[in-house]
């Protein structure tokens, strides 16, 4: 990653803020929930930009401009939205689990020899 693209990076992130600052108070306390529930559910594709969020966003804006209230959007259990959101997506969870896994098998397989098989 070159100076150029951290730079890019920190602008889509402020205008992200941006848009997120002029939602409604009601929708920017859940979007900021949401935001945290990702963040520590740990999706690894939000770390590839704001792709997931601005969608978020996106949902935001259209309910906020049709004047429905943010749980009409999201409904009232707003982590399952989340967990809706990214149910097919990769996590830190897990890739942890595939690493235990792993090492595990690795080290069961080097302990037990040929007789595990």
């Amino acid at each position: 990653m070159n100076i150029r693209d951290i730079l890019e990076g920190k602008r889509e992130w402020r205008a992200h803020v941006a848009r997120v600052k002029a939602l409604p108070q009601e929708y920017q306390i859940v979007y900021k929930e949401i935001q945290k529930y990702l963040f520590k559910v740990g999706p690894v594709e939000l770390t590839e930009g704001t792709d997931l969020l601005s969608g978020i966003v996106d949902l935001f804006e259209e309910g906020a401009a049709m004047g429905k209230g943010v749980l009409d959007v999201t409904g009232s259990d707003v982590a399952a939205f989340c967990d809706d959101l990214i149910k097919d997506s990769k996590t830190y969870a897990d890739l942890y689990q595939e690493s235990v896994n792993q090492k595990v098998n690795e080290a069961m397989n080097k302990s037990m020899g040929p007789k595990l098989k």
